[in-house]
């Protein structure tokens, strides 16, 4: 068996650091007022520079810029937990019922709480998101067998269809929930200050952490029930941790930006593309970081894009990313067999 050179992951992680760096400073750089990169970096810096140019880049862009790496990176590594969770590659984060959560929550606090700003309802959002994916472990891990993959992913599906029913009922009976549905439900990272992004930020580094954590136990679950559980994986704790940190991932990034689909769906099969060029194959040890890298570059990658194609006005990041995905999904099919779980 030939080696994989031992260059290839260093110019890889290299690569996508440089890709990283770039759409930073694009996304520090452009909107409705244009600063050039090295002014953008003066106000990095601390030095001096033009009018407004320094209370733009920390007050708009830089919470703005931190949002999309931190939920981007978030709905990546959620995406690539889950499909090794159900050893299914069509899995997402809203399988688990984490997204019709949120959604049936927030659409609640506006309509019933008369919640309307953004700092209240985000509560309610994740509340919603833990809440629903409690219930669908509990009910995925009934019956003698416990909870195995195609149990949890049926469960997700009927509690998500559920909440989604029960989310249409209230719109449409309440003009103030549909509004703020409606805005919520587009995905985007506008709108956001330093403050929102310091209210995730311990979930979703609590969150990295379990995903991380369990990359191990992944390999195992990825040669199935049996042999996992001869290598002495408890295969009923390492599904638990694993829905706990899509839980948290997920619903603090739904919670504040949104459902922003495909994006945990396609990541995890570009980073799995790219470990196997690299000769890093199917370890979760390097897909989880890949995934998050490249999930944080795609959803700020999109907020960049819809800020400059319908100038004057922004298209919500969300929608970039349905646009990019859905094609881009559609092609990996077709050019590849999708890699196994």
């Amino acid at each position: 068996m030939t080696r994989p050179a031992r260059w290839r992951p260093a110019l890889l992680v290299a690569v996508l650091a440089a890709v990283l760096v770039v759409l930073c400073l694009l996304s520090l750089g452009l909107g409705a007022l244009q600063i050039p990169p090295g002014e953008v970096l003066k106000a990095l810096a601390g030095r001096p520079t033009g009018p407004r140019v320094e209370d733009v880049i920390w007050s708009v862009r830089v919470p703005r810029t931190a949002l999309g790496l931190a939920a981007g990176a978030a709905l990546g590594l959620s995406g690539c937990v889950m499909q090794a969770l159900t050893r299914n590659p069509l899995a997402d984060p809203g399988i688990l019922g984490v997204s019709a959560g949120a959604a049936f929550a927030i659409v609640l606090a506006a309509g019933v709480a008369g919640i309307g700003s953004l700092l209240g309802y985000i509560w309610f959002a994740f509340a919603g998101a833990m809440a629903a994916s409690i219930v669908v472990y509990l009910l995925g891990r009934m019956g003698r067998s416990g909870s195995t993959p195609v149990k949890l992913a049926l469960a997700g599906v009927a509690v998500t269809a559920v909440l989604s029913s029960l989310t249409s009922a209230v719109v449409l009976t309440d003009p103030a929930a549909l509004d703020r549905f409606r805005f919520w439900s587009a995905g985007s990272l506008a709108n956001q200050d330093a403050s929102t992004v310091l209210r995730i930020l311990p979930f979703l580094g609590l969150g990295a952490l379990l995903a991380v954590a369990s990359a191990p136990a992944l390999n195992s679950l990825a040669l199935g029930d049996d042999v996992a559980a001869s290598l002495g994986r408890k295969l009923g704790l390492v599904r638990l941790q694993g829905v706990v940190a899509v839980t948290l991932l997920t619903g603090a990034a739904v919670a504040v930006i949104g459902p922003v689909v495909f994006i945990g769906l396609v990541v995890p099969h570009v980073a799995r593309a790219l470990a196997q060029s690299a000769g890093l194959g199917p370890d979760h040890r390097w897909l989880l970081p890949l995934s998050a890298a490249l999930a944080a570059g795609l959803l700020l990658g999109a907020d960049i894009l819809g800020r400059v194609i319908a100038r004057p006005v922004e298209v919500q990041a969300g929608i970039i990313v349905a646009f990019i995905g859905g094609p881009f999904f559609i092609a990996l099919v077709r050019r590849r067999r999708l890699a196994e779980v």
